[in-house]
């Protein structure tokens, strides 16, 4: 069993901009509001997670230190689109999608501050997909492979048996 870390939670000062903005920036990791319900104070605190498991809760009310919160995506193009989506939702760009070498080779990760201040990133150390080909491409090239034996064939004479084994000519 790997170590994990459970869940997180945020205190935010202006909690439905922090719940609109989460819920859009996430949604490409698969991450959407899984329960909510109000607090003590007043305002309400949100769980948002996956696979049915909150692991990031905000709650509102108070504002807490800048926090950096990294989320695992599975593939290079979730890290890409949670990117696009946080820029989208408000977030502000605090590095974009790359590789960072000075973790691993594979370390592929994009930043954003959240309008509350708190940098979050999506990464992953999955290799990156292998370059496709086009479709058309491939059978390009299976038929210029396959042209110059076809060619050969239709050149090459048709052999004929020698004269000693062949069958004599059937009398009418």
């Amino acid at each position: 069993m790997a170590i994990e870390i459970d869940h997180i939670s945020l205190s935010v000062l202006d909690y439905e901009k922090a719940k609109a903005f989460y819920t859009a920036a996430l949604a490409p990791l698969r991450v959407g509001v899984m329960m909510e319900f109000p607090m003590d104070n007043g305002s309400k605190v949100a769980g948002l997670g996956a696979d049915g498991h909150p692991f990031l809760w905000i709650s509102g009310g108070q504002k807490a230190s800048h926090t950096h919160i990294a989320i695992r995506a599975e593939n290079r193009g979730q890290v890409d689109a949670f990117h696009a989506a946080a820029l989208a939702a408000g977030g502000m760009d605090h590095g974009g999608p790359g590789i960072r070498e000075m973790y691993s080779p594979t370390y592929y990760a994009a930043y954003v501050i959240d309008p509350e201040g708190h940098n979050v990133e999506a990464m992953t150390s999955a290799p990156a997909a292998p370059a496709r080909k086009a479709a058309g491409a491939r059978k390009t090239a299976k038929k210029a492979a396959a042209k110059p034996a076809r060619k050969a064939a239709r050149k090459a004479p048709a052999k004929k048996k020698p004269a000693a084994k062949r069958k004599p000519a059937r009398k009418k």
